[in-house]
């Protein structure tokens, strides 16, 4: 699927406003939760059901590697995803390469969930994965007793193979990353004694709140600096469960921005993951004035979700603190739109991790505004974004973008393009599907003109 994506002509979509955008839509299953869920079904023994499990590519490739790592995954006739794992110890060493697409959250996370065990497993993907550096995992796993070997900076392919006894680790995080505790945490599950992370500041907790609902030993400590310190005890017997998976925040970021840009708006989105660590975004937009209501707040599956109501608003520019980012980093790209559509100068900061993402985003963004006649500013580790001013001066745009293979650069400029002077055009749509499959699908039914061009 993903090698058709990659070999097929690119897809070039434009954006333009002139519609009040209106309705009621939901979003794909939460994609974090989604890869989580799948893989943690390997590990039990029995069948785990995940209900609205994301169907986007890269989910898509983290089953194919269950699959081949010895569990057996299949979507039954009412859309629930069926998962027969093998248990923490049997996973069997796959007989190809696990091919990862542009997954980074894929190969992270399967790292210490193969590493884990006394097998061999190789990790190739598309062109833009083999750039992102694999190291700060590889370097945590090494002290487990795992082997990873890789291209210079640890970039893919990646071969990782487990030892016979896994070491537990105490081990505190350089840079706060849920990928990369979460990668700790699953090799833990095979060590005999006690795992121990400590985290800078905390980052979403979907893996501990999954494993702890499937029986893990897993608890966390808060510490006086403001970080926290989270406890594993190794080798439990993890039981099946049944998961439903709310809409993903990340992707409801972009139907909520396109709202709060277009005058006279009115769009929800329902069933939304509005987790604490995850929530950063509707903060912001919060403190920038933007008329959003979360309704119908309720748990589900151990996570909080919500319908979110935005309608369409006058914002103004905003300075969030650099410790927001671990609960909002890949909303940052949409947010830097609703800066630029903003009165006023907007600083966004601690953002170095946006660097080693599916693109360099901080690059890619100010690239992209400074095409589309925004002033901004790039720095090592954020963005400093002159807003326009609003519906009363909207930024020219009447750009074409390059997406650099990234889906959320792709997403962030055709919502530009719905709150610009100009048109904007995004030189490839094909990425979309990764995250966020029926996205054109859904703006269209809420009245966004966003077309379909040839490609040049």
């Amino acid at each position: 699927m993903t090698e058709n994506r990659h070999d097929s002509q690119p897809q070039p979509l434009t954006a333009r406003a002139g519609n009040r955008l209106s309705g009621t839509i939901a979003v794909p299953g939460d994609k974090s939760i989604s890869h989580r869920a799948a893989m943690f079904g390997l590990l039990a023994v029995g069948e785990t059901c995940v209900d609205g499990l994301l169907e986007g590519e890269d989910v898509r490739n983290s089953i194919a590697a269950i699959r081949k790592l010895g569990g057996h995954a299949e979507r039954d006739g009412t859309g629930i995803w069926r998962i027969n794992g093998v248990g923490i110890g049997g996973l069997c060493e796959p007989d190809s390469v696990l091919e990862m697409g542009n997954s980074g959250t894929s190969v992270r996370l399967l790292m210490g969930l193969a590493g884990g065990h006394p097998i061999r497993t190789t990790f190739t993907g598309d062109a833009s994965l083999h750039r992102r550096p694999m190291a700060r995992v590889a370097t945590p796993l090494g002290m487990m007793g795992i082997d990873c070997a890789g291209r210079q900076g640890m970039r893919l392919p990646i071969t990782v193979t487990g030892p016979q006894e896994l070491l537990p680790i105490r081990y505190e995080l350089p840079v706060a990353s849920a990928q990369v505790k979460s990668a700790i945490l699953l090799a833990g599950l095979s060590a005999a004694g006690v795992t121990e992370i400590i985290e800078p500041e905390p980052t979403r907790d979907h893996t501990e709140t999954m494993l702890r609902h499937m029986g893990a030993d897993i608890s966390s400590e808060k510490l006086s600096g403001g970080g926290q310190i989270i406890r594993l005890s190794g080798q439990p017997e993890l039981r099946p469960a049944h998961f439903t998976v709310p809409g993903d925040p990340s992707s409801a970021a972009f139907p909520i921005v396109a709202a709060l840009l277009t005058p006279g708006a009115d769009v929800t989105v329902t069933n939304v993951c509005i987790n604490p660590l995850r929530a950063g975004l509707f903060a912001c937009l919060a403190e920038m004035g933007a008329d959003i209501s979360l309704e119908n707040q309720r748990r589900a599956g151990g996570e909080t979700i919500a319908d979110i109501t935005a309608r369409g608003s006058a914002l103004k520019a905003i300075a969030p603190p650099p410790e927001r980012a671990a609960s909002m980093i890949d909303e940052y790209p949409i947010l830097a739109i609703a800066a630029a559509c903003a009165e006023g100068t907007s600083s966004l900061r601690g953002l170095a991790e946006l660097r080693v993402k599916e693109s360099d985003r901080l690059a890619a963004m100010a690239q992209g505004l400074s095409a589309c006649g925004v002033k901004v500013t790039e720095l090592e580790d954020g963005l400093v974004i002159e807003g326009r001013g609003g519906t009363a001066t909207p930024i020219p745009g009447g750009a074409t973008i390059a997406t650099q293979m990234d889906h959320r650069i792709a997403m962030s400029f055709l919502v530009a393009g719905l709150a610009a002077k100009s048109p904007v055009t995004v030189d490839d749509s094909r990425m979309i599907a990764t995250s966020f499959p029926d996205f054109v699908s859904l703006m269209h039914g809420l009245g966004a003109s966003i077309e379909t061009i040839e490609a040049s």
